[in-house]
């Protein structure tokens, strides 16, 4: 079986993590990617770090499956060669600063404006037009701008979220948009001009926050260990220093957590945690009898009742912990591929879709790009 976007042709202007996280989305899915590279330096993110075996963990993540050209677009040849492959393209994507963007004549717009069929991507940090536009925005300005950092650490202090959120939310806005897109153009023959803000995508992400601070008039306290507006639902310590993530979101779980963790089956009528409005006013009485009941029992006997009571918990695993997880080798998610400095196991893609053949296993060094791809792109846009 074809995998689904097998004949996709993209050609990606794109460097770091957003439009390069999105462009490996649609490589996983069986489109064939080039990637175009400054000439002699290449995309930067190369050079963030030698963890894989010499090559960057961020570059490896975000670029498997993909082929590398080197093109200076302020030559005039390299700069034909490229609105060949463009010509040729099914899909191209570029996150540019939209000034450098519009100055490149690479806008979305601005290419469609001769060949209304491409499906074009921008994606940057604040979106086209406003006072921000041209405000150069990385993963962590978004954070901050975008309300995830206010929301995220404890009461005294605010904390970035651990991993590119800003970058990851677009790119996928930016790769779900793009399949809309291409199934569209299957039904009509349409192109489509995709924007994505980076800013807009972080705001849909803490929207739900964000409504509850509107309606209520008042910004949420950071809670650090557990969830600002459900509870109990976080981290609570166990006798032994580890701690637990337990989830209670509905009145009949609640039920449970009281019945069989912590064994008072009259907390289930308590006025103070009759329903979550309730335990969340009330969290300090509630967490002072958790914290209690979790105290007074070996963390076996915890982890017991919890499994017992079918109550959601978790442990809490760092990255090392993750990649021994028994869940995810148990279910073979890890495949080696090929790096320019070597052999590196990464995860399997998430996408688990009968009858398709796993990624192309290996990230591209600069300029290794298939000469057959760059001739078919070519071909394609002189047709």
């Amino acid at each position: 079986m074809a995998s689904p976007l097998d004949g996709v042709l993209v050609v990606a202007l794109e460097q770091a993590v957003a439009a390069p996280f999105a462009t490996r989305q649609l490589a996983d899915l069986g489109a064939e990617v080039l990637k175009v590279e400054r000439k002699g330096e290449g995309d930067f993110a190369r050079g963030y770090d030698t963890a894989m075996g010499g090559t960057s963990a961020f570059f490896v993540w975000a670029n498997r499956g993909k082929q590398s050209i080197e093109l200076n677009l302020k030559d005039a040849s390299d700069r034909a060669t490229f609105d060949g492959l463009v010509a040729g393209a099914d899909v191209f994507i570029q996150n540019l600063s939209p000034s450098a963007a519009e100055r490149m004549g690479v806008l979305a717009d601005q290419l469609r404006a001769d060949r209304p069929s491409l499906i074009a991507c921008d994606i940057s940090g604040y979106g086209l037009g406003g006072p921000r536009t041209d405000d150069k925005a990385y993963d962590l300005a978004i954070q901050a701008e975008g309300g995830a950092i206010a929301l995220t650490g404890t009461p005294e202090q605010a904390n970035k979220v651990g991993f590119s959120i800003a970058d990851i939310a677009s790119a996928m806005y930016a790769f779900s948009s793009i399949l809309a897109a291409l199934y569209r153009k299957q039904a009509t023959g349409e192109g489509a001009s995709v924007e994505v803000s980076m800013l807009e995508s972080v705001a849909e992400w803490t929207a739900a926050p964000t409504y509850n601070a509107v309606g209520n008039g008042v910004v949420p306290t950071r809670s650090g260990h557990r969830h600002t507006m459900i509870a109990p639902y976080g981290l609570y310590g166990l006798s032994d220093g580890s701690d637990v993530l337990v989830g209670v979101q509905s009145n009949r779980d609640w039920a449970a957590f009281a019945e069989h963790v912590l064994v008072d089956s009259s907390l289930i009528t308590d006025s103070r945690f009759a329903d979550n409005v309730d335990r969340i006013t009330n969290i300090s009485d509630l967490e002072s009898i958790i914290d209690a009941a979790f105290m007074a029992v070996p963390p076996e006997e915890i982890l017991r009742r919890l499994k017992a009571g079918k109550v959601t918990h978790s442990q809490v695993r760092d990255p090392l912990a993750l990649w021994q997880h028994e869940q995810l080798r148990a279910r073979d998610r890890f495949m080696s591929l090929a790096t320019p400095t070597g052999e590196a196991e990464v995860y399997k893609s998430p996408f688990n879709i009968s009858g398709i053949d796993e990624p192309k296993a290996h990230v591209p060094g600069l300029g290794s790009d298939n000469a057959g791809l760059v001739e078919r792109l070519l071909e394609r846009g002189e047709a």
